[in-house]
This record gives structure tokens, sequence and C-alpha cells, in this order.
């Protein structure tokens, strides 16, 4: 709890304070829940940790962007709020409604020493990007958890591959689509939109899995057990199995706690789905190119229920895997360009038009000069590495070798770390994207 507290305060120094406030009143409604079950106590609880927790979010990240909407929509001239966003507000605002909810329905007891409570939702791995982890996912490993040599040596191991993804795979994917997409964009071709395009895809997932990896291999050394959050969704065959796969935790939340109170797949299927997906695109940032992208999703999956699904079964697996790409990719245009007009010109050269033409000499030579860089993003994106390890560490095969598997992970450990301490010590271009929720 302590370092956990330190890690926040040497980015917010100011908000750790409201972090522990809002935990101290989420605490005490979970206790007075539980004390009060049934009564008119526990729904009053329930209530004021709901709208503190909602109102302070929608106050420091939505509170601009309201105020603008409505300055342009009845021409007034209210001031314009300004917050500096909290470190992963958007992420331990779901993680304790889901606690004190799940006290409410009965799913879990109230914990009963406020340090340990704190611990969990201030737990630095993943406090300021996810996974979102619930409180029962934990209970048992806050009271009692083991730790051993094999998983600190296995958390070590998970932690160099997602410090890899992010500062080897993410910084230069990264780099590579800020070159096509943040430069001149009437002088676009084809070529480059789409490889800007496909270059954000590989950072965004890189960037996320990564530290997921990164906070799963933390927990791990610590006796904490996350939930995967991601599970090679760029291998998936339609939009729905790609939510499945991506960002798996945030999935779950709206599930669980807004799809199915809202009546799930019983009834208003449709109107549920865009409530989900509007929300779903507003969490990832107060802009309406946000919601538009969440939206976009929810169109398809909607579209996948009503007959594109037994559609996409019935096709060979590279159509079906190229129809999923193909929203996808045009789903990160919406996600990367908070103006309306760069989104619209980039989508444009994309299709081929307006554009200058197919192909320009820029962009072969961007390409050539990263020319083993991009194979390697490929193979990130598969899951190669799982299936080498259940080779070596299954019994009764002739693959089965669990002390090369030892030897190849310290190795790549080792290597990992070299490259990726030289590149943040060489390189100034280290962005978060997941920074900003």
């Amino acid at each position: 709890m302590v370092f956990s507290l330190f890690f926040y305060a040497w980015g917010e120094p100011l908000w750790v304070f409201v972090l522990i406030l809002t935990a101290l009143l989420d605490y005490t409604c979970a206790r007075a829940i539980e004390t009060g079950r049934g009564t008119v106590m526990a729904k009053l609880a329930l209530a004021m940790s709901v709208t503190v927790n909602l109102g302070l979010l929608a106050s420091v990240k939505y509170g601009a962007f309201l105020v603008s909407n409505l300055n342009a929509l009845l021409g007034t001239s209210i001031a314009v709020p300004s917050f500096a966003l909290p470190l992963g507000i958007s992420f331990y605002t779901f993680q304790t409604l889901t606690y004190v909810i799940d006290v409410y329905r009965g799913d879990i007891k109230a914990q009963r020493r406020y340090p340990d409570y704190l611990m969990y939702l201030t737990m630095y791995p993943q406090l300021v990007a996810g996974p979102i982890v619930r409180y029962s996912e934990v209970a048992r490993e806050i009271e009692d958890r083991v730790t051993t040599p094999e998983e600190a040596a296995y958390g070590i191991f998970r932690f160099c591959v997602g410090l890899g993804k992010k500062v080897i795979l993410a910084n230069t994917a990264g780099k590579l689509a800020g070159q096509f997409l943040d430069g001149n964009l009437s002088a676009l071709t084809t070529a480059g939109a789409w490889c800007g395009v496909i270059f954000f895809a590989l950072q965004i997932y890189f960037d996320f899995s990564g530290y997921s990896d990164m906070a799963i291999g933390l927990g791990r050394i610590f006796g904490f057990h996350y939930f995967e959050n991601f599970n090679y969704p760029y291998i998936s065959r339609s939009v729905s199995e790609f939510w499945r796969r991506w960002h798996i935790s945030l999935g779950a939340f709206f599930r669980d706690y807004i799809y199915i109170p809202l009546g799930g797949n019983r009834r208003h299927v449709y109107l549920n789905y865009l409530v989900v997906w509007f929300l779903t695109g507003l969490w990832h940032g107060a802009s309406w190119n946000f919601i538009l992208w969440g939206l976009w999703f929810g169109l398809f999956i909607s579209l996948e229920r009503l007959f594109l699904r037994k559609w996409l079964e019935r096709i060979p697996r590279l159509f079906s895997h190229l129809y999923l790409i193909l929203v996808v990719l045009i789903g990160w245009v919406l996600f990367y360009f908070t103006d309306l007009p760069s989104m619209w010109t980039v989508l444009g050269r994309m299709f081929g038009i307006g554009n200058p033409g197919a192909l320009d000499s820029l962009s072969v030579t961007r390409l050539m000069n990263y020319i083993f860089f991009i194979p390697a993003a490929i193979i990130g994106c598969l899951p190669i590495a799982p299936r080498i390890r259940e080779l070596l560490t299954t019994k009764g095969t002739r693959f089965y070798a669990p002390a090369a598997l030892i030897a190849l992970e310290i190795a790549v450990c080792v290597i990992l770390l070299v490259v990726c301490t030289a590149m943040l010590v060489g390189e100034s271009y280290n962005p978060f994207l997941y920074f900003r929720f």
C-alpha cells in the first residue's frame, strides 16, 4: 500500500489525496451496505458511492467536453473548466464501482480493514492503466498469498516481454504512424494512409497489451494472479470475437454492470448495444471521435447478431479475417483523429478519394528502413510464443524440454532488458497512449 501510494504520488502529488479519500468513502459505503443489507441505508450507501465516483470522473474528464458542446449548441460563453486528468482515473473508478456493487449484490463480503482495501485499489502494477481487477478476483490473495521462485521467475519474464512490446514494438510503430498521419495529409497517398493506420493499429495493441503484460508480471511476483487482458485479438474472424479478445477486463465490466442489467439478450438487445458502445467510446475519451469509434463497433456487432455471423462462419477463414481487419483499421482511424476533417481526409485517402496517387517513393523508403521491424511486429500479434511454451512443457512429447525453456526465457529477459534500456536512454520518444484514460 505504501509503495503504491508513493508510486502514484510521484506522478500525481495532489490527486493521491483524492484517491485516498474516495477509497475511504467506498470502504465505508460497502461496510454500511453489508451492515444494513436490504434496508434503505444500503441503497443510500450504494447511491452515494456511485454518485461521488461517477461525478468526480465526469467533472475532471468530461467537464470541458460538456461545456464546450453546450456553448456551441446554445451560443453561450460559459467558462470551460480545465483539469489535469488524474492518472488512471477511468480504471480505478470502474474498479471501485465493481467492489461496491458486488457487495450490494451479495456476491462478495465487504473488506473489514481499510488498509487492505486501499492496497487493493492502489496496487501500483495495474493502478494507472489496468487491467480492471475486481475485488472478487484477488480477495483471497489479499488475505493470504504465496510467492514461489517459479512464480516470481514467470512474473519477471512476463514483465520483460511487456516492456519489450512497449519500448521496442509500440514506440517504433508509433513513430512510423506519426510519420504518415501527422504530416501534410493533403499529400498522403493511398499506400501512405494504409501504412500509417496499420502502424497505429500495431502501436495501440503493443502499447496497451505490453502494459497489461507488465502489470500481470509484477502482480505474479507479489503473489497476485491478474486475469489476462488481451488474447491475440488481431487473429479474430469477427468483430464480436475481436472484442472478446481485446481489453477483456473492460468488456467484462460493460457486460456485467451495464449490458446485463439493461436486459442483456432478453429485451431491447440493440438498444442495449447502443448504450454500451456509446459508453465504451465515451470512456476512452471526451471527444466525438471516440463516440463514433464506439458506435462503429457497436454497429458491426449488431449486424453480426442479425445476419453477418452466420455468413462469416460459412466463408473461408481468410475472407472473414480480412473483413475483421478492415473494420478494425477503419475504427482506428476514428480513434486516432480527434478533429473530424483530418479523419475524413485519411479515410478518403485509404480508398483513393482525392489523393495524389496510390504509391510514393517516401513511403517505400520508410518501409525499407524498417524491413526487419514489420515481420517482428506481425509475429508479436500471433500466438506463437504460447505454442512454443506448450510444446516445451508438455510431458510425453518429443519436444518436452523444460530446461531449454528456462534457458530461453533467461536469454529473452536479458536481451530485452538491455535493448529496452538502450532505447529508453537514447530516445526521447516514449508515449503511453492509455495514460490519457
